[in-house]
């Protein structure tokens, strides 16, 4: 009895080492953009590795669902692509918004001038007009509406926009200026108007606004462009007693109301008075937030914070980039480089300096969404979609980088790594998706990992480090081993099984 006993252990030892030599391996679809030149490129050796590092993706820990992924319509943008041979802005329009493209799903624009924009302009200019009778859009029809209808049709799944006015129209404000200053609380419901002509008036252009901030950068710019200022209780008033209501009698509450609109380490005071109680917080639909406090922190604290406050809304990043530089043109060595800087280099307090290092652009982008998304946040919207080689146009000569610089006058287009960095999200990551689970050896990778809505699941992880990395993605009992290159960014896609 012993002997067959044995037989049997021995015949089931065979067939477990059988099959798990035979084990079938996780199928995986992987891209690849490096400093070593790759650019979304897709990798097809997989052959075995020794592999120290796991990554294991959790399916069945689920966190919040994606809003979208993408970037900014402003006139800046939209002048310089009118400047470009229709060959060229088709093709940079369709990098964005195609499905062979980058295929952005969440974008923003601003509601009359911007820093981006090529002068100051508000589209209700007659002083004391409070029923708003002089309300025109006339402004944008030139080249900002255009260039969001022109991607409209391009768009196959379509996209949702976040409208934001810098300030009021100045005859509201208590210094009649375009550039800081306070809404006077006479003028609170005829501001509330203003977007409500501002909907209507898009409408009618075939532009339905998905969500609006009540102002970009309630804090001030510290008074350089159009900005306004409120404090939390200013805006809560303001939301919750004038814009909330209105857009409800008028038909538009589907529109949602995203509150603050700068940056991550304000965030606290800010929901504590947003979602103070169930009236503060009615009209809010989330929170909207900034990443220029720091070149490297994401501020994880702040950002659990503020969805631990309201779990049931938006937290979405509307606004980042590469700011205080002039691009580099032609150039992909140099974002991926320790060589940029931004404005807190110059400008920030002794104290805050820390914050503001030089920092490669690459590194800065890939870092922040990752953490981003492993912090709660459901959407991430960069700034400007173009500039030109100077890094603007724009009125006040605030220089910055886009994904896409363009040469109006020789009619050339540079995509720069940046703009791979978020195809690796909004190509492969699309609204509705899960974000899930993922435990990770490898200190030294950055990952996120999400579930799309047709059940195909996608990894995306970041190698900052100048050494190539092997590593093994397990899910459920497969396996693959992987390597990804020095200084690269890599998107896993694991269809439907």
């Amino acid at each position: 009895m012993k002997a067959v006993n044995r037989v049997i252990c021995f015949l089931l030892l065979v067939i477990m080492v059988s099959c798990s030599k035979n084990q079938e391996p996780l199928k995986v679809e992987v891209y690849e953009t490096s400093a070593s030149g790759n650019k979304l490129a897709k990798i097809t050796n997989f052959s075995p590795l020794d592999s120290k590092s796991l990554i294991k993706i959790l399916p069945n820990k689920e966190y919040q669902t994606i809003t979208g992924i993408g970037g900014s319509f402003t006139e800046s943008s939209a002048s310089l692509l009118q400047q470009l041979s229709k060959e060229n802005r088709d093709k940079v329009l369709k990098a964005y918004f195609s499905k062979e493209g980058a295929n952005y799903s969440l974008t923003r624009t601003h509601i009359s001038s911007c820093d981006f924009s090529l002068k100051n302009y508000t589209y209700a200019p007659l002083e004391g007009d409070v029923e708003l009778n002089s309300f025109s859009i006339d402004e944008d029809r030139d080249d900002l509406i255009p260039m969001i209808k022109d991607a409209q049709s391009i768009s196959e799944d379509g996209f949702k926009i976040i409208a934001s006015p810098w300030t009021a129209p100045p005859w509201m404000k208590d210094n009649k200026a375009f550039v800081g200053g306070k809404l006077l609380p006479e003028f609170y419901d005829s501001f509330a108007l203003f977007f409500t002509k501002y909907l209507d008036a898009y409408k009618a252009e075939g532009i339905d606004i998905w969500g609006l901030t009540p102002v970009n950068e309630p804090h001030g710019n510290g008074n350089n462009w159009e900005s306004m200022h409120f404090s939390p209780e200013e805006e809560t008033d303001f939301v919750q007693n004038h814009l909330g209501p209105k857009l409800e009698t008028e038909g538009k509450s589907h529109v949602k109301i995203l509150g603050y609109d700068q940056n991550r380490a304000g965030i606290k005071e800010w929901v504590d008075v947003m979602y103070k109680d169930e009236a503060s917080s009615k009209y809010f639909d989330g929170t909207a937030i900034h990443w220029y406090e720091s070149t490297y922190e994401v501020f994880p604290e702040a950002l659990q914070y503020a969805h631990q406050k309201a779990p049931d809304k938006y937290l979405i990043e509307t606004e980042g980039c590469v700011d205080s530089e002039i691009p580099k043109w032609q150039d992909d060595a140099w974002y991926w480089k320790k060589e940029a800087t931004d404005w807190g280099w110059d400008w920030a307090a002794e104290d805050q300096k820390y914050l503001h290092p030089k920092y490669a652009p690459v590194n800065r982008y890939a870092r922040d969404i990752i953490g981003c998304l492993n912090n709660w946040v459901d959407g991430w919207v960069d700034w400007n979609m173009v500039l030109d080689r100077q890094g603007g146009p724009n009125w006040f000569e605030n220089w910055c980088v886009a994904p896409v610089i363009v040469d109006p006058d020789n009619d050339e287009v540079y995509f720069t790594p940046i703009y791979y960095i978020m195809a690796h999200f909004s190509k492969y990551m699309r609204p509705g998706a899960i974000v899930i689970g993922v435990e990770n050896s490898d200190k030294d990778l950055m990952v996120t990992a999400a579930k799309n809505p047709d059940g195909s699941m996608v990894v995306i992880l970041f190698n900052e480090g100048n050494d190539t990395k092997n590593f093994k993605l397990n899910l459920d009992k497969k396996n693959i081993d992987i390597k990804i290159s020095a200084q690269a960014i890599q998107t896993i896609m694991i269809p439907k099984s």
